[in-house]
């Protein structure tokens, strides 16, 4: 385990708007706040079209190939996420969601491209005086969080 430590810094009410892509939207407010570190929890409706990435094809394989799982219709969704520089200084989110319709849930990570249903409401608690980044971590080439 590694670890870092930060203070609470603002603390942010967003609604995201229809059609909104949630992690361009998101990235977009931080660099315009001037937000370095972030948690957040929403909840709201995610779009049909929307895409997730549901998991790795192979569990420990040396090559990791992502499966993604289209939303063929509109789904409640809750989500939790952060928010973290990588090594340029630009804040990228990692959040996970929850998209429910009747009795199916799909959960994933929304960097595909999940839209707005409408709306979507956001909490955003900054955290400050924080060193974690993240990196590009060899051979996966995704950036890992360096606390």
């Amino acid at each position: 385990m590694k670890f870092s430590e930060a203070r609470q810094g603002r603390i942010f009410v967003l609604r995201l708007e229809d059609g909104d892509v949630v992690h361009a939207t998101i990235e977009r407010f931080a660099r315009e706040q001037d937000i370095q570190a972030a948690a957040l929890i929403i909840f709201g409706g995610a779009d049909a079209g929307s895409r997730l990435v549901v998991g790795p094809r192979e569990g420990r394989a040396d090559v990791i190939v992502p499966m993604t799982r289209l939303l063929e219709e509109t789904h409640e969704v809750a989500g939790t996420g952060t928010l973290f520089p990588d090594e340029n200084g630009t804040p990228l989110l990692h959040l996970h969601m929850a998209c429910g319709r009747e009795e199916r849930t799909i959960t994933g990570c929304i960097r595909e491209g999940v839209h707005v249903w409408h709306i979507m409401e956001v909490v955003l608690f900054e955290l400050v005086g924080c060193t974690a980044r993240r990196v590009p971590q060899p051979p996966m080439g995704w950036k890992f969080l360096e606390p």
